[in-house]
């Protein structure tokens, strides 16, 4: 089966859709799940704080009604939109990632995922999902800049 391919440029550019030779291009769809499920925003737990003084707790309005108990969407990376560039936001980064991408595998659409968050020069955290599919291949998926300091 096959999917449009989805590609993510930045925080602040977002995502967009994929071309090749002037046309829409395909893929099998793990990587837009991957995008999809990273960069968009879940809802703050209770506990969070929120950035830069906002109140939107934000999140998925369907995740109000769940097809399965406590099933969310989307993950809490943009909690750390302006986390200053210290180990404690790598952690977080790297948290929150494993959390939205835990679905991958209690679906069964992967047999494991590992997130690795790094600092790839000053002022910029990028990540490199690493997908192993159901028979064993390995899917990395890098995003290099997940957001610059503004």
């Amino acid at each position: 089966m096959t999917d449009l391919r989805t590609v993510f440029i930045d925080l602040e550019h977002g995502i967009d859709l994929a071309l090749e030779n002037a046309l829409l291009a395909s893929d099998d769809g793990l990587e837009t799940a991957v995008i999809l499920s990273l960069f968009s925003d879940a809802r703050a737990k209770d506990d969070d704080v929120l950035p830069l003084g906002q109140t939107d707790r934000r999140g998925w309005w369907a995740d109000a009604w769940p097809s399965v108990e406590d099933d969310r969407f989307g993950s809490r990376l943009w909690l750390l939109r302006a986390a200053k560039q210290l180990q404690q936001a790598l952690n977080d980064a790297r948290e929150y990632a494993e959390e939205a991408l835990a679905w991958l595998v209690e679906d069964g659409a992967a047999k494991a995922v590992e997130v690795e968050t790094f600092i790839p020069r000053d002022e910029v955290m990028g990540m490199i999902v690493r997908i192993t599919r159901p028979d064993g291949t390995l899917t990395p998926i890098r995003f290099e800049t997940l957001w610059n300091a503004m």
